[in-house]
């Protein structure tokens, strides 16, 4: 059977809509269409590959959730813009000399939305070791470049050690959370777990991403320990999956030499 226009092959095992949305990853990867240009209108791609409305739509809902393309209402449909790699995990937010991520500065804005006292949600109380519901101080916060909102998070204190004292005040302090944390409380950060999970957003993380709510995201729950092992911070943030890759640089150790053997042994089970 032959193919029809542009490509589409009306007998391969693939749906029309997804050799549509292969076709029109290649000419994004190629650069015929840049970020920011705008697609043609679904009825003129439809024509273009001999296809339904409806099929064009499945295929621009398919990009959407990857994160290739966005839906401006009233607008169109454009090219999304470039993949954002992040380092936001608990290495890349205390920095090398445990200052300020120069390179996030570089590229990201944080901006404080709102601070008080609220609830803890479930997976702050059990990081906390605490009961649902018990009152926090909490920071809450997003992180935009120039084209869009990229990060939603909150910074979770107990209320004895932050209530009353500047975590507790809307502004920001010109310098790392943590250092703020650590002058404020006298304990210091000694350690830290992170978790990143994938699911859906909710219906408010969904608008201030500008993601469709269908469009999965990525959860990062960070941890702070002190040199007590006791809970000083519990963070989250919250990115759009598709959009998003969460990067760490590590060295790895070289294998230590067994002090009777002039090479390293392998346990063989």
């Amino acid at each position: 059977m032959t193919d029809g226009p542009s490509g589409v092959n009306p007998g391969a095992a693939e749906s029309p809509h997804r050799q549509i949305a292969e076709a029109l990853r290649a000419k994004i990867r190629r650069g015929d269409w840049a970020p920011g240009e705008r697609l043609p209108a679904i009825p003129a791609m439809a024509q273009m590959f001999g296809v339904a409305k409806q099929t064009i739509q499945r295929t621009v809902d398919q990009l959407r959730v990857e994160g290739l393309l966005i839906t401006k209402p009233g607008s169109g449909t454009y090219v999304r813009g470039t993949r954002r790699r992040l380092n936001r995990l608990s290495r890349g937010r205390y920095g090398a000399y445990r200052g300020y991520h120069s390179d996030l500065a570089a590229r990201y804005r944080q901006y404080l939305v709102q601070v008080g006292r609220a609830p803890a949600e479930a997976e702050v109380a059990d990081a906390f070791g605490v009961t649902e519901g018990t009152e926090f101080v909490v920071r809450r916060h997003v992180v935009r470049t120039q084209e869009a909102t990229v990060e939603v998070g909150a910074s979770w204190f107990r209320v004895a050690d932050a209530g009353g004292t500047s975590l507790e005040q809307e502004q920001a302090f010109g310098r790392p959370l943590y250092q703020e944390v650590e002058e404020v409380t006298g304990r210091r950060y000694a350690h830290a777990t992170d978790q990143v999970t994938a699911r859906q957003p909710s219906r408010a993380e969904a608008e201030t991403l500008a993601i469709r709510a269908d469009t999965p995201v990525l959860h990062l729950l960070h941890v702070a320990y002190d040199d007590q092992r006791r809970p000083l911070e519990v963070a989250q943030a919250t990115w759009p999956g598709p959009m998003t890759a969460l990067t760490e640089r590590y060295d790895i150790p070289a294998p230590a030499a067994d002090p009777d053997h002039s090479q390293p042994q392998v346990a063989l089970g």
